[in-house]
């Protein structure tokens, strides 16, 4: 008796149904509600992202490029309206104080 093929063969079709288009891109994305507010929330790997450093809103801390994180923005917002947030930090958000000090050097980025 031979072993069961677990793997479709080249003409077969995956019994999967295809991604939303939202997952095909940079992570599954979903909504939730924060502040009474819906929030789009997409996770990233970072590596699409090469260069770029970003400073997470939660913890006043740069995330470095590659690094991943989560991409969160109001429902009804823009492009602009992006925030990117250590994943540690959207995780626990409703934790923390509303208002984080920056420091006086730090750069406002």
């Amino acid at each position: 008796m031979s072993p069961r093929r677990t793997r479709p063969r080249g003409g077969e079709k995956p019994t999967e149904p295809p991604a939303e288009p939202g997952e095909r891109y940079g992570g599954f994305g979903r909504s939730e509600s924060w502040q009474g507010e819906e929030w789009l929330v997409r996770h990233v790997a970072g590596a699409s992202a090469a260069g770029k450093r970003y400073r997470c809103p939660g913890c006043d801390q740069e995330i470095p490029s590659g690094v991943p994180h989560v991409v969160a923005w109001p429902e009804h917002g823009g492009v602009d309206d992006r925030r990117h947030w250590h994943k540690a930090c959207w995780n626990a958000k409703d934790r923390r104080t509303t208002r984080v000090q920056r420091s006086r050097n730090a750069p406002k980025y």
